[in-house]
């Protein structure tokens, strides 16, 4: 199995009637900036501990390294009653989050996919608590057209009530070996060393012995609103902060969206970014911080420190 080379300390917060689970690696205590890590949809915090072990030992020991599990996710117990998650619980999550480890110095902030869209949102609605922004394939969603708006409603009711049928119930697994196997066919790139390890973190044994995905299926429901590209693009063109965005040599858009939403209308949405560069990692897919974990702690932490 994977050896960690940096150990995580673990710990809780109460955030907006939620115990917050949060990962943190470094010292408790710098004059750095502190790194927030935001994982993406059906992930957990350890996702990033591979690209924690890749960055340089000076660059661990020097700063605060901070990686929460989003609610409903992880270590991060569900709201309770809840049968859907509303995008911005997330933003104002991540506001509280800050107010916390950091209230009084802006922080450098990476997300990936979902938490890539979090941590863009979040730039652009509090620019002045970001002083440099990563976004790893973080890409948002094809343009909607608000014809669809009642199609949308009518899904998201039909999903509900498939929840809570059961209809919509995420797989178990005889044993962590079962997840990790989950996680390479998932993503064949993922070595077993790696998925024996991960397994561990993204999912834990029930009472009848069935290891359960740390992710709420009710994550799985649709978002009842459509996405609003003309809104994105205005938080885009309000982040402050120098914006670097990473994306994997697989055109993962293409895979899902089939052309409705590409690679070249991305680009063009991030010169709505004011300060904003972006950077391709080779041999990898969207989960490109597990599949060139070197790499992408190479990008990051030469981002960071750069003048």
């Amino acid at each position: 199995m994977y050896q960690e080379h940096q150990t995580a300390r673990s710990a809780f917060v109460p955030i907006r009637h939620l115990n917050y689970h949060v990962r943190q690696w470094g010292p408790d205590t710098s004059t750095l900036p502190p790194l927030v890590l935001v994982h993406g949809w059906m992930d957990v915090s350890a996702s990033y501990q591979f690209v924690v072990d890749a960055f340089s030992q000076a660059f661990v020991q020097g700063r605060r390294i901070i990686a929460p599990d989003w609610r409903g996710f992880g270590l991060t117990a569900p709201p309770v009653p809840t049968d859907h998650y509303f995008f911005p619980d997330y933003l104002a999550d991540l506001d509280q989050l800050l107010d916390h480890f950091a209230p009084d110095t802006p922080v450098d902030l990476v997300g990936h996919s979902m938490g890539g869209n979090v941590a863009m949102f979040y730039a652009g609605s509090r620019p002045a608590r970001i002083r440099r922004l990563v976004n790893l394939e973080g890409f948002g969603m094809p343009a909607s057209k608000p014809a669809k708006a009642p199609q949308r409603y009518a899904q998201w009711m039909d999903e509900l009530k498939a929840l809570q049928r059961g209809d919509m119930a995420l797989k178990t697994y005889d044993s962590a070996d079962g997840v990790a196997r989950r996680l390479m066919k998932t993503n064949p790139r993922l070595p077993q060393d790696k998925a024996a390890w991960l397994a561990r973190h993204w999912a834990r044994p029930n009472a009848q012995g069935q290891w359960e995905i740390l992710g709420d299926a009710a994550h799985k429901i649709v978002n009842a609103q459509l996405f609003r590209l003309d809104e994105v693009l205005a938080l885009y063109a309000s982040i402050t902060a120098p914006t670097l965005c990473i994306e994997a040599s697989d055109d993962s858009l293409g895979l899902w969206w089939q052309g409705r939403y590409t690679l070249e209308e991305y680009h063009q949405r991030l010169q709505s970014v004011p300060d904003c560069r972006t950077a391709r990692v080779e041999d990898a897919g969207h989960m490109l911080h597990h599949d060139q974990p070197q790499a992408v702690a190479a990008l990051i932490e030469g981002f960071l420190l750069s003048a």
